[in-house]
């Protein structure tokens, strides 16, 4: 019964797409707002007054969470806090096993490909500044929905049993401001560097002790020690779906069984 309630973590996850889905909205808000005034779009020169109270709100939102990444914390993630020392503990084994590394090449492959496209975009004017950090709150929207209810990069890349034993957990930041490397300036690539340096602190940890990033080696990774419990709450979301999946096509088959009788009865 226990293993069925709302852990802390995945509370806290439902906290984070609430904010994060609010600050989207507001920037939508926002963006609308200054192009019906006819003012081009600035991440680098923000107007004073309330039109910066916006962004500024969203920079001070992400450094925050970026800042607090780099530390231990119980109301985080298993996926993001095997880096740490002090969530090490031994299984007594050798064999270290990762997910394969040639998914991970291919998972920055496609998402650098992706990103180049839009920047693409935006060094052809099709896109503005303010397009730019919409799409990067977009992404970190999608970031929680991976976490609470789909991952195409679990499912379809790196086949990892669930979050905890996830290769790229602390890609997110990088992969959220992507974007914002093609606007240069003190706002934007402030964003991004903290980021990359998350990313860069992340791959040096998995290069220099590996044995904590894999399940066979690190007993952290055991459901019994999971704190977050989202493989249950993601099968729970699953068997609904399933069960709303079946009842549509018993629906559709009951309808077409109608029509069947009634064209007979013609």
């Amino acid at each position: 019964m226990n293993e069925r309630k709302v852990t802390k973590v995945t509370l806290l996850h439902y906290i984070k797409l609430t904010y994060r889905s609010i600050l989207f909205i507001s920037a939508v808000i926002w963006y609308i707002w200054e192009r019906m005034n006819y003012n081009k779009v600035s991440l680098n020169e923000l107007p004073g007054g309330a039109g910066a109270v916006i962004p500024a709100i969203i920079w001070l939102v992400f450094m925050i969470e970026m800042v607090l990444r780099f530390f231990p914390s119980q109301w985080e993630s298993p996926g993001c806090q095997k880096q740490f020392r002090k969530n090490y503990i031994s299984t007594g084994k050798t064999d270290i096993i990762i997910q394969d590394d040639n998914a991970t090449v291919i998972v920055a492959f496609v998402w650098l490909i992706l990103n180049a496209s839009i920047g693409a975009l935006y060094m052809t004017d099709i896109l503005d500044q303010g397009i730019m950090l919409l799409l990067s709150l977009a992404y970190s929207i999608c970031d929680i929905i991976c976490i609470l209810f789909f991952c195409p990069f679990q499912t379809w890349f790196l086949k990892n049993k669930c979050c905890s034993t996830c290769r790229i957990y602390n890609w997110d930041y990088a992969m959220m401001f992507t974007p914002l490397f093609f606007v240069p300036g003190k706002y934007t690539w402030s964003l991004l560097l903290a980021s990359i340096i998350l990313l860069a602190r992340w791959e040096f940890t998995v290069w220099k002790y590996p044995e904590r990033f894999s399940e066979n080696t690190n007993s952290y990774f055991k459901c019994a020690n999971c704190s977050e419990k989202l493989c249950v709450h993601k099968k729970q979301l699953r068997r609904l779906w399933d069960r709303l999946i079946i009842e549509k096509k018993k629906k559709e088959k009951r309808i077409l069984q109608q029509i069947t009788v009634d064209e007979k009865g013609k």
